[in-house]
Formats: structure tokens, sequence, C-alpha cells
């Protein structure tokens, strides 16, 4: 069965019964999945960026293309350059923020630039609404928290403008159409020359994506100048659990997350000094 309802109300009702829901279909066709399915890829409640009160409000059914073209904050840039890395532009066009947690994978690019901005996800029924840490809505591999009929309404960053730089970087075995090796995202907040606020998150070295809170609490305070990368060493990043497999090995996994992660905090620091300096 294939459903397209034109209101979200519909779509709820028709998730209560048993369907499962579609968005861009970019995880879910490649798989060859089965079953019932509640097209919710036009409905405009799940589309669009807005702000209210101190949130930036991301619709879950929101492509890639075009979180990559809004006019975001500078903290936010970070999820700008995840989105331009999800597979090639015609993933791009299609994929969907919503879909990209939904999913789950230990390597979905989406996560760690929402974690490192301590993104919520609001979750929908026909009956109830919601919220979640990104955090505690993926669980682990393939496993979040929805609950049956539930489904992922929007993503929600709660401090948008509390950082004023931030960056992810990708490790794959080529430019596009390529699953994450390892990847590193981090936020700043860079204030009279010294970093006052610092959240950082890895991807595919772990079962979920991790924040790294030891690393954090290493680089508050510190100067912000080209020092700042020393102070990320292998140590705050010994809670990760990355795997051995045909893309590469443990090993390699930790040593390229420390080197990704001082060319983000490189990144975030250009961006600072450019925007004093202009």
């Amino acid at each position: 069965m294939y459903l397209r309802p034109d209101n979200l109300a519909a779509a709820l009702a028709a998730l209560a019964a048993g369907g499962r829901p579609l968005a861009g279909g970019t995880d879910i066709f490649p798989a060859g999945a089965k079953g019932d399915f509640i097209d919710i890829s036009r409905l405009g409640e799940l589309r669009g960026i807005s702000r209210a009160a101190s949130e930036l409000r991301i619709g879950a059914a929101t492509t890639w293309s075009e979180i990559a073209r809004a006019d975001l904050p500078p903290g936010c840039r970070a999820l700008q350059q995840a989105a331009r890395e999800i597979g090639a532009l015609q993933i791009q066009n299609a994929g969907t923020i919503g879909g990209n947690l939904c999913n789950a994978s230990p390597a979905a690019d989406g996560v760690p630039p929402l974690l490192a901005l301590d993104a919520e996800v609001e979750l929908l029924s026909a009956h109830d609404r919601r919220r979640l840490g990104l955090a505690d809505f993926i669980l682990g591999n393939r496993k979040t928290a929805l609950r049956p009929g539930e489904l992922l309404g929007a993503v929600v960053i709660p401090r948008p403008d509390a950082f004023n730089a931030s960056a992810f970087l990708k490790l794959g075995a080529r430019r596009y159409l390529v699953i994450s090796i390892v990847m590193t995202a981090v936020a700043l907040r860079v204030q009279d020359g010294r970093v006052a606020e610092a959240q950082a998150a890895v991807g595919a070295a772990s079962a979920v994506a991790r924040r790294l809170p030891a690393l954090e609490a290493v680089l508050r305070g510190k100067p912000a100048d080209a020092s700042l990368g020393l102070y990320v060493g292998a140590d705050a990043f010994a809670d990760l659990s990355p795997i051995d497999d045909i893309r590469a090995s443990a090993e390699y996994r930790r040593d390229a997350a420390v080197t990704l992660m001082r060319r983000a905090l490189d990144q975030c620091l250009a961006a600072v000094h450019r925007k004093a300096a202009a």
C-alpha cells in the first residue's frame, strides 16, 4: 500500500493504523524495504526552516539541499557542511533530515553536527507530541526511541545563536557517494580571544555518534589561536568504540578522529578571525 495524505492529521492517522513513513526514500528504496508506506514528503507542516523565540526549527521533511542553501547562523555552518557531503546532489535534493536521523546509521552525517548543537527532536502521534534530546532519540545502530504510530516532525536547535563558529569534516574513500570512515563536528563560542564554550561530537566511531565532554572541558578557556588544536589528544576519544571493517581499522579511525577534530577547530578559528577582521 502507498498513501500520500494531504495533511498531517491524515498522515498520523495512517501511521496509527500501521503504516510506515516515507520522505525522500534514499535509504528505504536501496534497501528494498516493503510494507505500507505513508508519503510525507509533500506535507507543508513538515517542511521548511523557521525561527520561533530562541529556537531554530527544521521540519523533518526538509531536504539537505534546502538546508545547505538556507540563511543560517554561524553555529549551524557544520550542519550545512554536512548537508553538502551527504551522497551526491541528487541525494541531497531528495533526502531529508528526518530520514537521516530515523535511519539511525552510525555513519549518518547529519548526527554529529546536530549533537554538537544540543539538538532535540519533536515526535508526533495522533494523540501526543513530545520532545527528546537527539542523544536520547538515537539508541543504537538502526535503533531509535520512536514509538508505534509516532513520526519525527521536526528537529529543534535550542540555541541557534550560542556559537559564532562551527565546522564538520568527514573522511571517506572518495569525495561523494561514500559511507564515512569517521567524521567530526565542533561548535565554538569565542569571546575576548578565548574559547568561552565548545561542543564536539564524533560519528562512525561507535554504535552511535558521541559527544566528547572531556575534550569540551579541555578546550574551554583556552586561547582562540593556532595552539588550540594542540589540546586535542587521543585521551579525549578514549570512550569511543570504533570497529574494524573493510573501510578502516579501529586504530585508524581513532587517529583520524583526532586529526579531523584539529582541522575542524582550525576552520572555526579561521571563520572567527575573518569576521573580526571584516
